[in-house]
């Protein structure tokens, strides 16, 4: 069954509290998302550190072909 955004957003949300968070259906069907999180604790981490932050998050729900979440298109960065 697919993800819903909310659903996306809580489990980021959950380990970035304070995170501007952007979850976008970029196909309309739900299964392939954009999120755009924002959030202090990326500065000074590169663009790898952050996305993997936000992977872990996601608590395993993209690992393997039977995960929840099929496809998302992640852009991490810190507040400017």
């Amino acid at each position: 069954m697919p993800m819903e955004a909310q659903d996306i957003e809580n489990l980021i949300r959950a380990s970035f509290p304070k995170a501007k968070i952007t979850i976008t259906d970029l196909a309309g069907d739900g299964n392939h998302w954009s999120a755009e999180v924002i959030d202090e604790s990326f500065r000074g981490q590169n663009r790898v550190q952050q996305q993997r932050a936000v992977y872990a998050a996601l608590k395993g729900k993209m690992d393997g072909a039977h995960g929840e979440l099929h496809a998302l298109a992640l852009t991490t960065k810190a507040p400017e």
